[in-house]
């Protein structure tokens, strides 16, 4: 199966209302961008991310998701009342820079490279997810699915910065193989 990058997404920090009603800035709420975007050390042009201690920076620079797991999101989404039967999520919903197809995290360890045409980008960790996914996604219990299911995504950190559109292939390269995405969440959440 290749692997694609389905979409490319971004956000500007802005107000996300979190349960209890209370405000907090928040880079959460990706959405797809037409076009190439240039990716730097620091992340994608036009992306931020409002809490640094936790996303971002050199080693967090872009965060990829699955698509494959999207179904299962729509599904719960809908048992919780957040939306409707059928409803289907949009690209970066999951507060993800990449939406991609054909890899998983159990395929990915640290330090593999995924090559594109124009830049390369090292598996760097798995994303710990927060409260802020359960407003994102209309529901609170969103974190604990997300923990539950093991689908955290991963982060990537910029080896050579270019750019990136949605369509693209990708080749996974394999780093030393020593310790996987999956296996290093399961480490930190017990699960």
């Amino acid at each position: 199966m290749p692997h694609v990058v389905l979409s490319v997404n971004t956000s500007p920090v802005r107000p996300l209302e979190v349960e209890g009603g209370t405000t907090v800035p928040s880079g959460i709420l990706k959405r797809s961008v037409e076009g190439t975007l240039r990716v730097e050390a620091l992340g994608l042009e036009g992306d931020a991310q409002a809490d640094l201690a936790v996303h971002g920076g050199r080693s967090r620079a872009v965060y990829a998701y699955p698509h494959e797991h999207y179904p299962f999101w729509e599904t719960v989404r809908a048992q919780m009342g957040a939306a409707a039967w059928g409803e289907k999520l949009p690209f970066g919903a999951l507060g993800e820079n990449l939406t991609l197809s054909g890899v998983v995290e159990h395929q990915v360890w640290i330090g593999d490279l995924l090559r594109f045409p124009d830049c390369v980008l090292a598996v760097s960790a798995p994303r710990f997810p927060c409260h802020k996914l359960g407003a994102a996604l209309g529901f609170k219990h969103a974190a604990k699915a997300m923990v539950a299911q093991r689908w955290c995504g991963f982060y990537l950190a910029v080896r050579v910065p270019g750019t990136l559109a949605a369509g693209q292939t990708f080749e996974i390269e394999p780093g030393p193989r020593e310790v996987g995405i999956d296996e290093l969440f399961r480490a930190k959440t017990g699960r």
